[in-house]
């Protein structure tokens, strides 16, 4: 699965997700409206839809132009700002829904998937298979893990070397822990 390419021309991602790079931009919010505009993105705002492929468009110049420590603070922004499955409050609940909660930001087709195994008490495997890079998976997964920590609890993300999207593979693996 290539990475920055829509698995189908149709889908189509919603305005919460597209903020979800304004706000994960800070201070360069000026910046991020100015690449999401001329990447055929005007205006995004909750409740409209936008062409994936463009917003996939936006994020390969972010990489370009930010590098990827950007894209993981922008993952990290989702779980703020995307729609949510309302029974999310714990983290091993929100890594085991974190598919249904993806699938409910875009419509119009094929958009990858991620996928929860447990492997001990508060930790596991995540794989992902989106059209997205690994930093900005990395920041969502931690994204939700940071929010619904318990007390002492520290959320760690760690990608599993060999697959890897970035070099053509299909998925990549994440060994979480809290």
């Amino acid at each position: 699965m290539a990475v920055y390419k829509s698995y189908s021309p149709n889908v189509d991602v919603n305005g919460e997700s597209i903020l979800a790079v304004v706000e994960g931009m800070g201070a360069f919010k000026k910046t991020a409206y100015q690449i999401l505009e001329e990447n055929g993105i005007k205006e995004p705002q909750p409740r409209k839809w936008f062409k994936l492929q463009n917003y996939l468009n936006a994020f390969k110049v972010i990489a370009e132009k930010l590098g990827n420590a950007t894209l993981k603070v922008i993952g990290m922004k989702i779980p703020e700002t995307a729609v949510l499955p309302p029974q999310l409050d714990t983290i091993e609940k929100a890594l085991a829904m974190m598919d249904q909660a993806y699938h409910m930001n875009y419509q119009n087709g094929e958009i990858g998937h991620y996928a929860y195994e447990k492997t001990g008490k508060n930790k596991g495997i995540m794989t992902c298979s989106s059209p997205y890079p690994c930093s900005y998976d990395i920041g969502i997964i931690e994204g939700f893990m940071y929010k619904l920590r318990a007390d002492g609890q520290i959320p760690r993300v760690k990608h599993i070397p060999g697959e890897c999207r970035m070099e053509g593979a299909r998925q990549c693996k994440y060994e979480v822990a809290w």
